[in-house]
């Protein structure tokens, strides 16, 4: 048996689990703890470290996938969401790898959550350009196109309405907004059908937590394009940044 650790940084939690890698099943308890406030680096590689000694440790061997939110190009974070703006610019992958004393696998979170999807889960077997978004605390994005990740789209900064889309449709708005599960569904419709028009996909996948109650508003929705919740719902990433330390990806 394959086997991984996964992480998977939030804007809200940070969480972990050891991973089976070749069929996508946790083979621990998913931990989880608070994102520090701010987002800080050295604050959140300190809760990395929590997270990662609550599972268990490290052990010899095993492979680490860390993903985060952000554009990650050659190890370095390039942008920043929800998190610290110091991160911008920043070694990341470098940071982590002299914390954790050992070589990383470092991707950006949405990435992760559609790699688990394409492996394990709901994109599995899809042709053409399947779009997975992660609703959370921001709208997260993936490409995956006949089997392979393209990584680092950010299609939760589209413009709409003049702000960033995931400030008007993110899970996080609807919670701030205390929105109904109907008026959420009409940023998300408008949102959607702004991705048809761009891109033409084969397939919608809806991640994040939010998607345990997806026979709440994709009933609501009326798209084109077939649209079905992740299978792995808010593990995606864990499962995904494992599945990817395993066989070696870098961005």
């Amino acid at each position: 048996m394959a086997k991984a650790l996964g992480v998977d940084i939030g804007g809200t939690g940070i969480k972990a689990a050891v991973v089976d890698t070749e069929t996508g099943e946790l083979l621990t308890e998913r931990v989880k703890l608070f994102t520090p406030k701010g987002g800080e680096p050295e604050a959140v590689v300190e809760t990395v470290l929590e997270v990662i000694d609550l599972v268990g440790g490290l052990e010899d061997g095993v492979p680490v996938g860390v993903c985060f939110p952000a554009v990650v190009k050659h190890g370095r974070t390039m942008s920043a969401a929800n998190v610290s703006k110091r991160w911008i610019g920043l070694e990341a992958e470098e940071m982590f790898e002299h914390a954790l004393g050992r070589d990383i696998t470092f991707i950006n979170d949405a990435d992760a959550a559609g790699y688990a999807e394409l492996h394990f889960g709901a994109a599995k077997g899809a042709q053409g350009l399947v779009i997975l978004t992660t609703l959370g605390t921001g709208i997260g994005s993936a490409f995956l196109y006949d089997g392979d990740l393209i990584p680092n789209t950010e299609l939760g900064h589209l413009q709409m309405h003049e702000v960033s889309v995931e400030v008007l449709a993110s899970y996080g708005a609807k919670e701030r907004e205390d929105l109904s599960w109907a008026a959420w569904a009409a940023r998300l419709q408008e949102y959607y059908r702004y991705l048809e028009v761009l891109f033409s996909p084969d397939l919608f996948v809806i991640g994040g937590g939010v998607s345990k109650n997806a026979d709440d508003f994709l009933p609501l929705l009326s798209l084109s394009t077939p649209t079905v919740p992740a299978v792995h719902r808010n593990n995606s990433g864990i499962i995904g940044a494992a599945a990817l330390a395993a066989v070696g990806f870098h961005a």
